[in-house]
């Protein structure tokens, strides 16, 4: 397949571009008609127009320009594009949906000049290196990617449907867990169940005696970006390691007291995890994990807000200990948790697809 450079295949239509300070813009800002685009996308709508047909506009500064980074958006009608965007229009030799594809597809940073904020000039734009089918491929391949566009796009909004459902549930049955408006009894969190911080006895967690066995050891990262149940972990312990710390049993709830405070996950495996996370393990009678999980989501910014300022936020195992939580009836805290396990079926299956689609 034969390479061409950008420029030969496009026409820059850069000399058209006009920027507007915001009081320019606030006087043209009315009736909000009209995209105004910036170098990443939308900005905001004016009630003026420079162009009126199909452009590929390109970050020319602040953009992300690595690969599968989106640097570049299409735009339909009546638009006005300021300076940090370049604009090109298809001169007949090249799909602009295909181009698309390949900038936010490709890997751009060696065309990209600047150290603090990167910027992609008109000449480093003409000279990107483009692979060019016969334009009958071009929209052919265009049109398959588009149609995975926009099923990723569907797959991405069923999953956070999702999430605002089981939020929307947790409020129906419980009410705001903040103001608790039902009147629930309020239990102390260690009333509920045991509750004990990961274990580092003697060493640095992290020293290298203690790392590359085969116990998995859970870190603040693998919580906060778990969601539910934690089922992967990127470390582990050695024997020394273990022997420091504590075997947790899978269903343990897990919450962070450093870094990204007051995350929770629970367990979907046996673990280990340092003193920056927390270990409770329910008393089934009292109180279930998956509602306390949910609950942590209400009350997470109001305990990070405030956590005692040291190096870092951070809060401690008393301030856990002593934390009083409403305790609805545990016959609708089993209910809520099992219409959170059918949903996390379905999340698993979206995502799957989602994953599918993106590979």
């Amino acid at each position: 397949m034969k390479m061409v450079k950008l420029g030969k295949i496009v026409e820059n239509l850069d000399n058209k571009r006009i920027p507007l300070n915001d009081a320019e813009r606030k006087a043209k800002t009315v009736k909000k008609l009209y995209p105004y685009v910036g170098a990443n996308n939308i900005v905001d709508y004016i009630d003026e127009y420079i162009f009126d047909e199909q452009i590929l506009c390109v970050a020319e500064d602040g953009g992300s320009w690595g690969l599968c980074e989106k640097c570049a958006n299409i735009y339909n009608g009546k638009t006005w594009v300021n300076n940090h965007a370049h604009v090109l229009r298809s001169n007949g030799k090249a799909d602009l949906n295909f181009l698309r594809f390949f900038l936010n597809y490709s890997d751009l940073n060696k065309y990209i000049t600047g150290t603090t904020r990167g910027k992609l000039t008109r000449s480093k734009l003409d000279n990107i290196d483009v692979p060019l089918p016969p334009i009958e491929e071009q929209i052919q391949i265009a049109t398959v990617l588009s149609k995975a566009e926009n099923l990723i796009a569907k797959r991405k909004e069923s999953i956070e449907l999702l999430d605002e459902f089981v939020k929307s549930t947790f409020l129906e049955m419980f009410g705001d867990p903040v103001r608790n408006e039902r009147g629930w009894e309020k239990k102390k969190l260690v009333e509920l169940g045991s509750l004990d911080r990961g274990v580092s006895k003697n060493r640095p967690r992290n020293a290298p005696e203690l790392l590359g066995g085969i116990y998995p050891l859970i870190q603040t990262g693998d919580v906060t970006n778990a969601g539910l149940y934690i089922k992967n972990y990127s470390q582990t312990y050695s024997e020394l390691g273990l022997n420091q710390s504590k075997m947790w049993k899978k269903g343990t709830l897990c919450i962070t007291i450093a870094a990204n405070i007051a995350r929770t996950g629970i367990l979907d495996f046996d673990a280990c995890f340092p003193d920056s996370v927390v270990g409770f393990v329910s008393n089934s009678q009292k109180v279930n994990s998956i509602y306390i999980h949910f609950l942590f989501g209400f009350i997470q910014q109001i305990l990070e807000k405030n956590a005692p300022q040291a190096a870092q936020k951070n809060i401690n195992l008393e301030i856990l200990r002593s934390l009083k939580i409403p305790k609805p009836d545990i016959e609708a805290q089993n209910q809520f948790a099992e219409i959170v396990n059918k949903v996390e079926v379905l999340k698993e299956i979206y995502q799957k697809s989602l994953e599918e689609l993106e590979n």
